[in-house]
């Protein structure tokens, strides 16, 4: 049986992550409180920004702007989008 969450993005019971994303009191969190769908969400939306807004991930000022946005997702707060960007399902 998968181990289930109260996810903080969709408000009800959901399967959550198998461990946590990353080492500290953040991937904690993310282990504790978000699911599997809302993580891989997020992944797909962080890869977009970085792509798109041409981050470099060496950047301190890029990872914490994505740590902020990471924030907003989960939290259901308006969050960024890449200007002019079209999903592939739309193209």
């Amino acid at each position: 049986m998968s181990r289930m969450v109260f996810c903080r993005k969709y408000q009800q019971e959901m399967e959550g992550l198998d461990s946590p994303p990353y080492p500290g009191p953040k991937g904690l969190d993310v282990f504790e409180n978000v699911s599997k769908q809302a993580w891989g969400e997020w992944l797909k939306h962080q890869t977009m920004l970085i792509n798109e807004k041409h981050l470099n991930m060496m950047d301190l000022t890029a990872r914490t702007y994505l740590s902020e946005q990471m924030q907003k997702f989960f939290a259901g707060d308006e969050f960024d989008a890449a200007d002019g960007y079209v999903p592939e399902d739309d193209k």
